[in-house]
Formats: structure tokens, C-alpha cells, sequence
């Protein structure tokens, strides 16, 4: 991933030392303070401390056996019920949400509520598409579906959904109707997204566009990480072209966290990233590197389109080393990163338009950086 880093670098490295930090718990009642030189994982750690409360109370307002398994989902209980230290997720949704707030001015304190929301919504989809995509194992361990079944885990993510509403819809922040509606939006295209996704599944390897696979990305992963941006913005008390300028700024990089986290599903390592080798190859997904690929007119797309015309066979040893050489030969892995650093300079330049102050834009330069240079 050399290329894509390189273009993403300058960015936000010559404001490292300057970037704006979420504040610990305990500082309710300070003022914000400048970043000294933490990294993005710093963000991300008081994120999850702030947000994680909220969760935690939302999540315990549920039923039993709704709970049972959204407690799971998060990694805070075993199946059994038992407590654990589990993962609960990278918390780059609610980071975003915080950051954006702190970067326009606003006190992040007060929009905690919106950033649980955001991420309750964001682990409602997790739990439908595992189910969708039959995908067995996330954060290294077992998906919910697996353990309590489809119906059980869908009904999970649905109570997840009403939970980030409900929070939204008892907020007393003046901001919270404005984001409600636009969280609900959010949601109606994610769900179109995940529909033209499964649809693209049931066509045939020339049947699917560059450019409609790239839409649906941008609703599937853009519009959440542009919707969490837009409510910090909103939660911050920004003009409606400030708010906006953050929607697209967090599309921009949800897309090119999408094309990298698509480059990681072939190439990633699976003891990093929790999920099997090669999964989406296995199951014959139209991921963006492999729509490039087919589409490149190469001789190694063509070979590519014989393989995915086909299932997959389990019992050929070199089937998966084939297809994901066919990939590569074809250019999908060098179009997204290469796809990848044009999109991260287009939400830079939406930032900008927003928060021309380097300083002030660093927190979120700093988050824009982590998800699309993650390597697993």
C-alpha cells in the first residue's frame, strides 16, 4: 500500500503535533485544548471512553434476550452471559461525530448522545449484513448469527436502530431533532445501498458498472462516516454549508475507507483482521477491486471472469492464490489505491471549505488518515 500512503501523507502529517483531542471524561467542564501530538488511536480511545457509558446504558435498557445478544455483539459478554473484555469496534463513527463538534468550536460533551447514536446504527447494520453476507466471524470471534440465529440477530439490530432513535429523541440538545431526521435519512440509504449490493450479487461479472458499484459504496460506508461528521457539525451549532462541507468531507474518506477495506478483504492478514482469507473472493463478491479488475479489458480480467462465472471449489487448493492473482494482474489492487488517495484529496479539500484552519481541521485530518492508511 506504499503508493496509496504516499499520496495521502502530506495531508495531514505537517499537522501532527497541532490536531485537536477529544477530552477525557473528566474534563467535562474545561476548555478545549490543543492536540500535543497524540495519534488518531489517542481520539479513538477517549471516543470509546466518552461514548461507551452511553452504550453501555442504551444497550442495558433492553429486553433480556435482546440485550443478551447485542451485549455479545459488542463484545461485552460471552454467549453464555458471562462478562468480557472484548472489542467493541474502532469507535471511528462517534470519533468523527466528537471531533467535528471540537473542530467547529462546540462542546463535545454535550453531543455524546448523537455520537452513541451514530455508532448504535453502525453496529445495526453489522449485524444484518452478517447475516446477508453469511459472514461467520468479526472482531475474532463468532458473528451473533452464528451463535443465535438469523431471526435473533436481525431482531438485535433492529432493537439497536430504535435504541439510537430513542437517544436522539430524548436529547435535549437543540440540535437533536435536525439530527434525527438526517440519521434516519442516513439509514433509508444505507438499507438502498445494501439492496443494490445484494442485487449486484445476482449478476454476472460483466453485468456490473465501475461507477454503479462505486454509488453503492458511497451509500454503504460514505454516507454514515458523512452523516456522523454532519451531526457534530450540527451538534457544534455550524451554518447549513458548514454542515454540508462535513457530510461530503466524511464521504469522501468513508469511500476511500471503503476501497482500502475492500483491498484488505483480498490482501489483508486474517490474524489482524479477524475474518478469513480471501472471504469475499470465496463468495464471489463484486468488491471495487474486483470491478476494476473484470473491467480493465486485460487478459488476466478475462481469466478473472471465468473463475467468478463459477462458484467457488472448496476442493482445489489454488483456486483462492488464482483468483486473487487475477485481481492483481488485472489492476484492481493499484485502481483502489490509486482510487483511494483521489478520494481522501477530495475530502480534504471539503474540509477545508469548512475548517480552513489547520490546526482546527487536525483531529479530523488525523481520523481521515487512520482509516484509509490501516494496513489489516
Amino acid at each position: 500500500m506504499g503508493e496509496f500512503m504516499t499520496g495521502t501523507k502530506q495531508c495531514g502529517t505537517e499537522t501532527l503535533g497541532r490536531r485537536n483531542q477529544i477530552g477525557s471524561p473528566s474534563d467535562r467542564r474545561t476548555p478545549p485544548s490543543p492536540l500535543d501530538g497524540q495519534e488518531a488511536a489517542g481520539i479513538l480511545e477517549r471516543a470509546r471512553a466518552w461514548v461507551d457509558p452511553e452504550l453501555r446504558r442504551a444497550i442495558e435498557s433492553l429486553p433480556g434476550s435482546m440485550r443478551r445478544i447485542a451485549l455479545y455483539h459488542f463484545g461485552w459478554e460471552h454467549a453464555d452471559g458471562t462478562p468480557a473484555a472484548g472489542n467493541a469496534g474502532k469507535a471511528i463513527r462517534p470519533a468523527l461525530v466528537l471531533t467535528a463538534v471540537r473542530a467547529l468550536g462546540g462542546r463535545h460533551a454535550g453531543a455524546v448522545r448523537a455520537a452513541a447514536a451514530v455508532e448504535l446504527i453502525h453496529n445495526f447494520t453489522l449485524l444484518h449484513d452478517d447475516v446477508m453476507d453469511r459472514d461467520t466471524t468479526r472482531r475474532h470471534r463468532p458473528t451473533a448469527w452464528t451463535v443465535f440465529g438469523d431471526a435473533d440477530a436481525i431482531l438485535a439490530g433492529d432493537a439497536l436502530q430504535a435504541l439510537a432513535q430513542r437517544l436522539l429523541a430524548e436529547d435535549p440538545h437543540p440540535a437533536a431533532s435536525t439530527a434525527a431526521a438526517r440519521l434516519a435519512n442516513c439509514v433509508v440509504e444505507l438499507c438502498a445501498g445494501q439492496h443494490t449490493d445484494t442485487a449486484m450479487e445476482k449478476l454476472g461479472p460483466d453485468e456490473v458498472g465501475l461507477d454503479e458499484c462505486l454509488a453503492m459504496a458511497e451509500a454503504k460506508t460514505g454516507a454514515l462516516l458523512g452523516c456522523a461528521c454532519a451531526l457534530g457539525a450540527l451538534y457544534a451549532g455550524a451554518s447549513p454549508g458548514d454542515v454540508e462541507a462535513l457530510d461530503a468531507f466524511g464521504r469522501e474518506a468513508g469511500l476511500a475507507f471503503q476501497l482500502i477495506d475492500d483491498v484488505i478483504g483480498i490482501w489483508g492478514d486474517p490474524s489482524r483482521t479477524g475474518k478469513p482469507a480471501g472471504a469475499d473472493l470465496i463468495a464471489r463478491k463484486k468488491s471495487l477491486p474486483v470491478v476494476a479488475a473484470l473491467a480493465s479489458g486485460t487478459p488476466a480480467a478475462a481469466e478473472l471472469a471465468e473463475l467468478y462465472a463459477v462458484p467457488y471449489k472448496e476442493g482445489d487448493p489454488g483456486e483462492l492464490e488464482r483468483t486473487v492473482l487475477a485481481v492483481e494482474r488485472a489492476g484492481g489492487r493499484d485502481w483502489a489505491q490509486g482510487q483511494a488517495a483521489d478520494r481522501m484529496s477530495r475530502a480534504m479539500h471539503e474540509l477545508s471549505r469548512a475548517i480552513p484552519d489547520p490546526e482546527s481541521a487536525g483531529g479530523l485530518l488525523a481520523l481521515a488518515e487512520f482509516v484509509t492508511r490501516r494496513s489489516n
